[in-house]
């Protein structure tokens, strides 16, 4: 196909993908050192259209350094519409730190059973992924560096770590081998080019974006897991049942929540102080005092310390990505407290129940969730999950009683009715949910809320629990 040819089809293509915003596109160049991937990448740009099309090549910032690895990843991931194009990006991490001895053998398989778990994630979100490895021979490496150095027009484009990158050809060159064999798939298939000049290589690169944005998106059969510790055993919404006792007294009460609010204050200040990020989630059945819980716990806190995320449904833009990407964004930086009132588990909760996704969707959701929340505590985040637990014959007594207050009215919806309705399919589902997303680290506390005080008492107890286990830890 001749040059103009091609770029009027990709040029039209990419407009297409911008019009229709079915799917989002991912192009990354990674491989050997002085393969044109800077110039091929710049060339690109000048065929396509700048404003649906984004560039990534920059490593990560301080501000990135601060959270999970994958979160200067999620953070860029193209809305749908648009093309992202990665120069080197999570291979190159991967790829060179390996070589440079900064990862083990172990924890370069760790890396790349993450890598194959982020790209199906995507790939079942529509994201198509085009990944190529730029290959060049030992011999026609050096012949192409000493051409660069010696040419006072070009010397500019050789930095400091190409000469390296030639000295450690062979062992990149295997380990690229040993990446591409691993992370290979037919949803994120790798293609291979050799080198050659800027023209045709730009050629051979605008036919495979071209395919890629015009093709069929290929989703994965699966997400991949990566392997976690045992579990204990989850608990069950039944458990949750009030159990006959007296409620608490205020002035006892009282008492107690001021001790728990200073416990967690200092509990509090002693993780920012570490750097260590604090991640709670709340769930809960509705009526059961979330809200209150919250508002008691940030009482404790320093304003400038925490965030508090209250998650409705998505917004357009949010709609416009990957699922996870919103929980992803609003992770908190080290020393830093992010509280959900709602979270990642509407996955499969609501949007399970009420048929908002599709059952392939939440059951992907689960092995999505387990690898969201293994890289949380990977990254050393003390994560708590709380689902707050309530009979329905007290969610009934509060939703009378909220209908009766004036000031209180707004809380009650007529989306809180219709749930009640499906109280044995909530049931169900959260249970299932317990099962499935119960992992060492990531234990679920269920506080059982007909009795409010107690309540609000137990979930002091938790947090300040998990806190404590954090901070007795030597890391």
């Amino acid at each position: 196909m001749k040059t103009d040819t091609l770029r009027a089809r990709l040029l039209e293509a990419q407009l297409d993908l911008a019009h229709r915003r079915e799917r989002a596109v991912m192009l990354l160049l990674t491989g050997h050192a002085v393969t044109h991937k800077g110039r091929l990448v710049n060339e690109l740009n000048h065929w396509l259209e700048n404003r649906h099309t984004e560039v990534h090549a920059l490593g990560p910032s301080s501000e990135e350094r601060e959270r999970p690895y994958w979160w200067r990843f999620w953070r860029r991931i193209p809305d749908r519409g648009r093309i992202g194009i990665f120069i080197h990006g999570w291979y190159g991490d991967a790829l060179f730190d390996r070589t440079e001895r900064r990862l083990s053998p172990g924890a370069f398989r760790d890396r790349l059973a993450e890598i194959r778990a982020f790209e199906a994630e995507l790939a079942a979100e529509g994201v198509v992924l085009l990944k190529l490895w730029m290959d060049i021979g030992r011999r026609e490496q050096r012949r192409h560096l000493q051409a660069l150095q010696q040419d006072p027009v070009r010397a500019w484009q050789l930095n400091t770590t190409d000469w390296q990158r030639h000295l450690q050809h062979a062992v990149i060159g295997a380990l690229g081998r040993e990446m591409r064999d691993a992370t290979a798939s037919d949803h994120a298939p790798w293609r291979r080019l050799a080198f050659r000049d800027p023209a045709p290589q730009l050629q051979r690169v605008g036919a495979l974006l071209h395919g890629a944005l015009v093709a069929p998106p290929v989703a994965p059969s699966g997400v991949p897991e990566v392997a976690t510790g045992d579990a204990p055993p989850a608990p069950s919404i039944r458990r949750a049942e009030p159990r006959g006792e007296a409620p608490m007294k205020k002035a006892n009460y009282a008492e107690r929540l001021a001790e728990a609010q200073g416990r967690l204050a200092i509990n509090a200040r002693e993780a920012a102080r570490r750097r260590i990020p604090v991640v709670l989630a709340f769930e809960g059945l509705d009526a059961a005092g979330k809200g209150g819980g919250i508002h008691r716990v940030t009482a404790a806190l320093d304003a400038r310390q925490y965030r508090v995320h209250r998650i409705a449904a998505p917004s357009d833009e949010e709609l416009a990505l990957p699922w996870a990407w919103r929980f992803w964004r609003r992770l908190p930086a080290d020393g830093r407290i992010a509280i959900f009132d709602r979270s990642w588990y509407g996955r499969v909760l609501v949007e399970r129940v009420e048929g908002l996704a599709p059952e392939a969707a939440w059951q992907r959701a689960y092995a999505e969730i387990r690898e969201f929340e293994r890289q949380l505590l990977a990254h050393g985040a003390v994560l708590g999950k709380l689902f707050l637990a309530i009979s329905q014959e007290e969610q009934l007594r509060r939703f009378e009683a909220r209908a009766a207050t004036p000031h209180k009215r707004h809380k009650l919806t007529a989306e809180d009715w219709r749930n009640r309705e499906h109280w044995e399919d909530y049931e169900r589902a959260i249970d299932e949910m317990f099962a499935r997303t119960q992992a060492p680290g990531a234990e679920w506390a269920l506080i059982a809320c007909d009795d409010k005080r107690r309540a609000r008492l137990a979930v002091f107890k938790e947090v300040n629990r998990r806190l404590e286990m954090r901070l007795a830890s030597p890391h």
